[in-house]
């Protein structure tokens, strides 16, 4: 009988280490479920919060803001995973010695991801471009729409959405169009060979300067390009500013053709002749 007593005391004991210990990995796993939500929630709180205070002060600039803004985030979630895993008994020490051999690890694994990261360092301090410009990068053409730590997000005409990493932006040839405040409008236009040079080349000038967006400096230039095989080409330049360029252009040439059908200049096009043989 003490035999069987002591035995159930033992079973008892156990069972009441087994529930405490229960208890606290419970408690453990729903604490650091806690953390983990209120950590990443607070990420994106803060990141969000960084961002708008970033854009709207009025000496930092838009992609800088955006860029701490990610940076801020990923930190925070770094900071969160710690918490949870010190939740689960591993220590600091250990900790950090594991995340250097990780890191180490994933580089090397990662290599190119870490590049992209490298990549929108260089990006956001050398300002190849910033949010809002129209760029094309390696053939990929559309406004900035966001620069994070791994991607370039671009936004084409057509309303597409194009994700370049950052390292292949960085690391190919890249056209800003709104680098510069002004740009230069470039024409070709036609006319047969029985107009008059002069009075061609003088209503291609009054078309382009009668226009307030046009700018006075530097001045339109209007010259003969070339004598093709029906026609006279010319070639007109004007300058705009860059958010102007492309309203102007399709303007200038709709209005063009008007103008040469007001003052009789004729614009050529290609007849074909088709000769029949009798026999």
């Amino acid at each position: 009988m003490e035999f069987g007593g002591e035995i159930d005391g033992q079973i008892n004991t156990m069972l009441e280490y087994l529930a405490t210990l229960g208890v606290a990995v419970l408690s453990n796993i729903a604490l650091a479920a806690l953390i983990l939500i209120v950590g990443l929630y607070m990420a994106g709180f803060v990141s969000r919060r960084v961002r708008k205070w970033a854009v709207d002060h009025p000496k930092i600039d838009t992609t800088l803001a955006v860029f701490f803004a990610s940076m801020v985030r990923y930190l925070i979630i770094a900071v969160v995973i710690i918490a949870v895993l010190t939740r689960f008994g591993v220590e600091t020490t250990s900790l950090v010695a594991a995340l250097g051999a990780m890191t180490l690890a994933v580089g090397l694994a990662l290599q190119g991801t870490l590049s992209n990261v490298a990549a929108g360092v260089m990006i956001v301090f050398f300002r190849p471009y910033k949010i809002g410009d129209f760029v094309d990068i390696g053939g990929a053409a559309g406004t900035v729409r966001d620069i994070t730590l791994f991607y370039t997000e671009l936004n084409t005409p057509d309303n597409r959405q194009v994700i370049v990493p950052n390292a292949q932006s960085w690391g190919r040839v890249i056209i800003n169009f709104s680098g510069y405040s002004t740009r230069r409008v470039d024409f070709t236009f036609s006319a047969s060979y029985d107009s008059d040079i002069e009075k061609v080349r003088s209503t291609i000038r009054r078309v382009l300067e009668d226009d307030e967006r046009v700018l006075p400096m530097p001045e339109v230039v209007v010259e003969v390009a070339a004598h093709g095989a029906s026609s006279i080409d010319y070639t007109a330049r004007a300058w705009v500013n860059s958010a102007d360029y492309w309203p102007y252009f399709w303007e200038k040439t709709r209005l063009m053709k008007l103008a040469f059908d007001a003052e009789g200049i004729e614009i050529p096009y290609p007849h074909q002749v088709h000769i029949k043989k009798e026999g």
